[in-house]
């Protein structure tokens, strides 16, 4: 396995006066140039006071514009462009994360550290915007999942469940029922025979 220090000579890496700035939440570089998290399409100050994210993925901009024409969306807890980011963008941005990442273990902490938010406010909000709460958001979006593995794989129930994030099968199974009014094997017959 490599060394860190290794790794950040590789080319394209950035910079280790960027890298020691994200790590302190330096504010002396803030406004000199921006972090963007690849994994969560968010851009920051140097100062963020969010959790470390990867070396790998983070990219360097200098300034916003750069960071906004990548698609990366300003962070809501250091506000890199001076702005408050709108609550329909935030959640958004939450619900696209969880368009991709479903099947990991997704918890209201995980989405909130992920969003740069707490808890407790990304639930709220998140429930005002879309009328939902995340948890219930998500197991519709692994249901969703599920009911297409169903349909059109061989895959067992347990690999399903597993596949779309419910690694207990009995889990898997219950909710499955209660969002589809079937088991998956009922739900696999009934459209195989339509």
């Amino acid at each position: 396995m490599e060394h860190p220090d290794q790794e950040r000579k590789l080319p394209g890496a950035i910079e280790e006066q960027h890298w020691q700035a994200i790590v302190h939440n330096d504010s002396s570089y803030d406004g000199k140039f921006y972090y963007g998290v690849q994994t969560t399409s968010i851009f920051c100050r140097p100062s963020c006071k969010s959790r470390v994210p990867k070396y790998e993925n983070v990219l360097i901009f200098q300034q916003v514009e750069e960071a906004l024409a990548r698609q990366f969306r300003p962070c809501k807890r250091c506000k890199p462009t001076g702005e408050r980011v709108p609550d329909q963008e935030w959640i958004h941005g939450i619900t696209d994360y969880i368009e991709h990442h479903y099947a990991e273990s997704l918890t209201l902490e995980v989405l909130a550290t992920a969003s740069h938010g707490s808890p407790y406010h990304l639930h709220r909000v998140f429930k005002r915007i879309t009328g939902r709460t995340p948890v219930q958001y998500i197991q519709d979006k692994r249901i969703t999942e599920a009911r297409k593995l169903l349909e059109n794989t061989t895959l067992t129930v347990t690999e399903i469940g597993r596949g779309v994030g419910i690694p207990n099968p009995a889990y898997f199974i219950t909710v499955f029922r209660k969002h589809t009014g079937l088991t998956p094997a009922h739900y696999r017959e009934r459209h195989d025979n339509s």
